[in-house]
């Protein structure tokens, strides 16, 4: 399941008093007896300076929600343990925004939490975004939890297009394109130096991380027919690596190490590094951003390369576009049976959440106020005034409390040109994405184990593509991994599965 899957920060969320429906006539018509504010116990992460108590934003989301917020900043580094004795003493908030590890995984599944996925078709805006954000939540095929939203499908070629144009180069589909694309920039020295110090690509050592599905081989391979970390094949779950696509890729990668069309110590470069190429002007494809942040590459780039042309495109391959979908969500919530005492007090909290994703709601986390911290344009969008200021005093909130930065209901940012169309190469994704099929699945194995048999494979990947080991001896590594465990993997996950279809 996904908790297994989430690396982030923990915060909590806590409502205390005589819960009540939410006030204004846009609130969900649910429980709304009173009027009476809502009392939102919020303890969340402190990272650098924390915003006042009754701060204007605190304020304005009281307003409008009719509520009374109290937060709490707690330094993350306590965060976890503090979670962790809550769940044990069964003292919990009612709202209790947490992320993924065992230990929520077990609290779930003991029952501490109401489940909430039959309750949702009552809530507009909880109900309205995409399914998958809650299908990647579910636990045993149950939805217990709410998402603090992040984009599923951020994939994305960010590339040189004034190397492009120059060399006849056009975004890769085909893996012989991936070829001749990175042997024509190696070669053809396109930043004119005279040297041959240029990249197609310039790989750092999280290429093929056994979690991440942003990592660049998942990304190359699931472009190619590959399944996102887990798949189906006759009736079974499988390992990406144990899929033709994946494996043709991989030897994509090792033509390119062997021929040195690819950097030779991609097996300990650190992301800064790589980012560091790209910024000076030697990369012509950047593999580990998100379109989203293509004008900040293109900004980056334009410091050592003034007149240097950025672009974004999306993934594509032999079936179109195809893209790994990532968890999205960045931790969530859940809430407790021990503090929550009845279904109709649960509504009235998830009424609440209601609120937060309706668009003055999002105008206000995702922008600020208006005046203060953004303004308004002329056709109506929203374009910061001070984003120091921003980041002190509503981003804090952006980043604990539901919305969507860019694709939700509040006012519209103003974009450039290649912001908008790295926006739009993610909004294009999420109707292609390729779910990974375990992400909600449990594997006692897996659990036990995980961590080794993920090394065991990403080491076998980095001697086969460096040549160290043939197909013979990667098939020898695959095997190994399934006797120390894998084989017991898949069958649990395709017990999981089969149980899930019925």
């Amino acid at each position: 399941m996904v908790i297994k899957r989430f690396i982030t920060v923990v915060s909590l969320l806590t409502t205390v008093s005589a819960l009540t429906g939410c006030a204004g006539e846009k609130s969900s018509p649910i429980a709304q007896q009173d009027n009476t504010p809502l009392t939102v116990t919020i303890a969340t992460p402190q990272i650098g300076e924390a915003p006042k108590k009754g701060s204007e934003v605190e304020q304005a989301i009281e307003k409008y929600t009719n509520s009374k917020i109290d937060m709490q900043w707690i330094p993350s580094a306590a965060f976890e343990d503090k979670k962790n004795i809550m769940i044990a003493s069964n003292e919990m908030p009612k709202a209790f925004k947490i992320t993924s590890n065992a230990t929520t995984l077990s609290a779930i599944q003991s029952g501490l939490f109401w489940e909430i996925g039959p309750l949702l078709k009552d809530y507009k805006n909880l109900s309205g975004v995409n399914a998958l954000y809650y299908e990647n939540l579910k636990v045993d095929g149950k939805l217990y939890s709410l998402p603090l939203y992040r984009d599923i499908g951020r994939a994305g070629i960010t590339y040189r297009k004034d190397w492009f144009d120059e060399l006849g180069l056009k975004t890769p589909v085909a893996l012989d394109d991936w070829y001749n694309l990175m042997k024509t920039i190696a070669e053809k020295d396109p930043d004119k130096n005279g040297q041959n110090d240029s990249y197609g690509i310039f790989l750092d050592k999280s290429y093929n991380d056994p979690v991440a599905s942003s990592s660049f081989l998942t990304r190359l391979a699931v472009s190619q027919g590959a399944p996102n970390k887990w798949g189906i094949e006759g009736g079974k779950v499988t390992a990406e690596f144990m899929t033709k696509p994946y494996f043709e890729s991989m030897k994509l990668l090792r033509r390119l190490y062997q021929e040195k069309l690819i950097n030779q110590d991609f097996s300990v470069v650190q992301t800064a590094d790589a980012d560091n190429k790209w910024n000076a002007g030697k990369v012509g494809i950047r593999v580990n951003t998100v379109a989203s942040a293509a004008a900040t590459s293109q900004d980056n780039l334009k410091k050592a390369v003034p007149n240097g042309v950025v672009d974004i495109a999306p993934y594509m391959g032999p079936s179109g576009n195809r893209v790994p979908a990532e968890p999205g969500n960045n931790g969530f919530f859940v809430f407790p049976k021990s503090s929550v005492k009845s279904e109709a007090e649960l509504k009235r909290l998830l009424g609440f959440f209601d609120k937060l994703l309706e668009p003055e709601m999002s105008t206000l986390l995702t922008r600020g106020i208006e005046g203060k911290h953004f303004t308004k344009t002329a056709d109506g969008k929203a374009e910061f005034k001070d984003l120091t200021q921003f980041n002190l005093e509503v981003k804090p909130y952006r980043d604990s409390l539901p919305s969507f930065e860019v694709t939700g209901t509040g006012l519209p940012l103003k974009l450039s040109d290649l912001q908008a169309k790295g926006w739009k190469v993610i909004a294009d994704n999420l109707k292609n994405v390729v779910p990974n099929v375990a992400l909600t699945m449990n594997s006692k194995m897996y659990s036990e184990k995980g961590g080794e048999l993920d090394t065991l494979i990403r080491d076998a990947q980095t001697k086969f593509i460096m040549g160290k080991i043939d197909e013979a001896g990667w098939q020898a590594e695959v095997d190994k991994w399934r006797k120390a465990g894998g084989d017991k993997v898949i069958e649990e996950y395709t017990a999981e599965y089969a149980k899930q279809k019925k």
